[in-house]
């Protein structure tokens, strides 16, 4: 097995009948396959063939890879600017140079069934996608795998703005070449050895490959076919969270019990916890969905559990409670992260009542039910905190929110004539008042594609914030700016969020309406100003 890259940097096309064309072969990773697969036609003895992949990437079926190499660098780059940048803004991409991806299975397929097709011995066999995406059309396909922004338009390098070419070229002439790709590599987080593949014009011929598989039903299937496996396999497999800066001296060996944690903030929590050496005790009502990313997490040396359960069944969570006891003898940390959120306003929903049943089951009832199976042996042990996620929307005072800001508030007040009851038995309390989090639990609510959102990784890290340091109360700035404001000048406050009622209009659902209807430019920008605040 060769590598198309044997073609090194050039020009035009590389055909599969070609070797030895005077190509640069500088780079390392040129280099070595050029010279394995020269000693391969130069001094071996038997018959040869030469298999010449692209830049391999995980299964198109399963999305399954072992390693990072090649398109998985632009990866982490893709997700920070899908958790920034909002959906509905379009950016502007380069094209760049051409990429030969392929996905391994096709590679495995391919390779058996050409090693074992007779009269093909001395040929060379090119195992990639043709023609090849450029390097902005894979960013494109995989921004929209990753359900984040689109782009405008794409440039090419020779024609990209006047300004941007001109900024390019004086940095390279201030800048040694390579300080400027460490510089670039360290922005981008991809290895400088590779950012030459993205610049790469050398386009590769397969033809001998297709006439080889003709009949076979073999074929390179098409990145946008299988680039959400891809990205889905590569975020929860792949993208495993690394361990808190003095996590480890704080969690390790503690037995963190995560409700709602098949999904979302819940999930990504438990991750983190893993990662920092806690033994992890997820819980949702799908156990399938938990034991999937219990697997996901032992693959990365971390212990966790799957506990299934209904948090709205008061007897399924006495079950749980005693379950756990009995199989772990404590739980030192529990996250009540489960809930259900409703966006209606209650002139919508008088004849809904069961709405508010609803949210107070699961946000405060089962809450408060899980704390009283859990919280003797905290007493007991001396030792125990509960972190429950709360919402902005009670410091807030959000329209539209009345039934589940009521079942958070109810469950805040509860907290807090606990946490002084525990004290003397060292049992700590915190509330983090999340803001708006880009989760399955707000995707219902189409409008909040336009809204700026906090990405789960960085609401987990709260989570994790609030368990290493033991945090009382954990706001947002605009949260507490809110609660603040509403303290001091109630009736200007209920004036701004009136405004935000009549500009974010209930779901075209709530309203009998079958579309929903695009924001307003004022919309918009007060969207911005209530940042991460629930309309």
């Amino acid at each position: 097995s060769s590598s198309a890259r044997a073609g090194g940097i050039s020009q035009g096309v590389f055909k599969e009948n070609m070797f030895d064309e005077g190509q640069d072969t500088s780079h390392p990773y040129y280099r070595t396959k050029f010279q394995s697969e020269r000693i391969v036609r130069e001094e071996c003895e038997v018959a040869w063939r030469v298999y010449r992949p692209g830049a391999v990437v995980g299964s198109s079926v399963t999305g399954e890879m072992d390693k990072i190499d090649g398109p998985y660098y632009l990866f982490p780059t893709i997700k920070a600017i899908r958790d920034t940048v909002p959906k509905w803004l379009p950016l502007l991409g380069v094209e760049g140079g051409k990429i030969p991806i392929v996905p391994v299975d096709y590679v495995a397929d391919a390779t058996i069934a050409i090693a074992h097709k007779p009269g093909l011995d001395g040929k060379a066999f090119q195992l990639l996608q043709s023609p090849q995406d450029s390097t902005g059309r894979i960013m494109e396909i995989m921004f929209d795998a990753a359900h984040g922004p689109g782009f405008a338009t794409q440039f090419e390098l020779p024609s990209m703005p006047k300004l941007v070419s001109r900024g390019i070229r004086e940095t390279t002439r201030l800048l040694p070449l390579k300080v400027a790709a460490r510089q670039m590599s360290r922005a981008t987080g991809i290895p400088a050895a590779a950012l030459g593949y993205i610049t790469s014009q050398v386009a590769f011929d397969d033809r001998e490959a297709r006439a080889a598989l003709k009949g076979t039903g073999i074929s390179c299937p098409k990145l946008k076919d299988y680039a959400p496996v891809l990205w889905n396999y590569w975020e929860s497999h792949m993208d495993f969270p690394k361990s808190h800066r003095g996590g480890k001296k704080k969690l390790a060996g503690k037995v963190v019990m995560v409700t709602g944690a098949s999904s979302g903030i819940g999930l990504e929590s438990a991750r983190k916890f893993a990662a920092n050496d806690a033994t992890v005790i997820l819980v949702a009502r799908t156990l399938s969905k938990l034991e999937e990313q219990v697997e996901i997490i032992r693959e990365h040396g971390g212990e966790a559990h799957a506990y299934s359960c209904d948090l709205s069944e008061l007897e399924d969570i006495d079950r749980l409670a005693k379950r756990v006891l009995a199989d772990f003898g404590r739980v030192d940390i529990l996250v009540n992260n489960a809930g259900r959120s409703i966006r209606r306003a209650v002139m919508e929903s008088l004849d809904r009542f069961h709405d508010y049943e609803r949210t107070m089951q699961l946000n405060y009832f089962g809450c408060v039910r899980l704390i009283n199976g859990l919280l003797p042996s905290m007493v007991e042990n001396k030792s125990g905190q509960i972190i429950n996620i709360s919402s902005i929307g009670c410091l807030v005072n959000a329209p539209r929110f009345a039934a589940y800001v009521a079942s958070k508030s109810a469950l805040d007040a509860f907290s807090r004539s606990l946490s002084s009851e525990v004290k003397q038995d060292n049992v700590e309390i915190s509330t983090i008042y999340m803001p708006l989090v880009r989760t399955p639990m707000i995707a219902p609510t189409k409008i909040y594609n336009y809204a700026p959102t906090w990405s789960v990784d960085k609401a987990s890290e709260l989570v994790i914030e609030a368990a290493v340091h033991k945090t009382k109360r954990i706001k947002t700035f605009l949260g507490q700016t809110m609660e603040m404001s509403y303290a001091v000048a109630p009736k200007l406050n209920d004036s701004l969020l009136a405004r935000g009622f009549q500009l974010f209009p209930s779901s075209a659902k709530a309203r009998g309406k079958a579309a929903e209807e695009a924001p307003s430019g004022e919309t918009m920008a007060l969207a911005y100003l209530l940042r991460g605040t629930h309309l």
